[in-house]
């Protein structure tokens, strides 16, 4: 059975860091993209981060440029975001996701594989 799950959600203060987890089991996706994305409460959810296989690609949404760094370890089948200078705004579920192909992918719709998600919640 193949899962994904992520760890390291949590309360922080706006301002403060969390690094995310999300370990994969069942299958090796070292050849596979990687991405995060989040969904807020009566929002839909929004793409975050996305890595290449290979690491040497990685794409952001704008509104966390600067802020969140995507990563990952093939070795270990497990992809990080590293969240700096969280806002209230940052509040959300975070959700890990995996998906075949080359290109980076936004769309949630191209990932094949989730996790349950992650809560992240950031005060002001």
């Amino acid at each position: 059975q193949v899962r994904l799950v992520e760890s390291g959600g949590g309360l922080v203060q706006a301002g403060g860091s969390l690094r995310l987890s999300c370990a994969a089991s069942g299958r090796t996706f070292g050849t596979y993209i990687r991405g995060w994305f989040r969904q807020a409460p009566g929002k839909e959810r929004e793409f975050v981060a996305a890595i290449g296989w290979d690491s040497r690609m990685t794409e952001y949404a704008d509104s966390v440029k600067g802020r969140f760094t995507i990563s990952r370890d093939n070795v270990k089948n497990t992809v990080y975001l590293q969240m700096n200078s969280l806002k209230p705004e940052d509040t959300a579920v975070y959700y890990c996701a995996a998906g075949p192909g080359i290109g980076l992918k936004v769309v949630a719709g191209d990932y094949d594989y989730w996790g349950q998600g992650t809560q992240v919640t950031v005060s002001s």
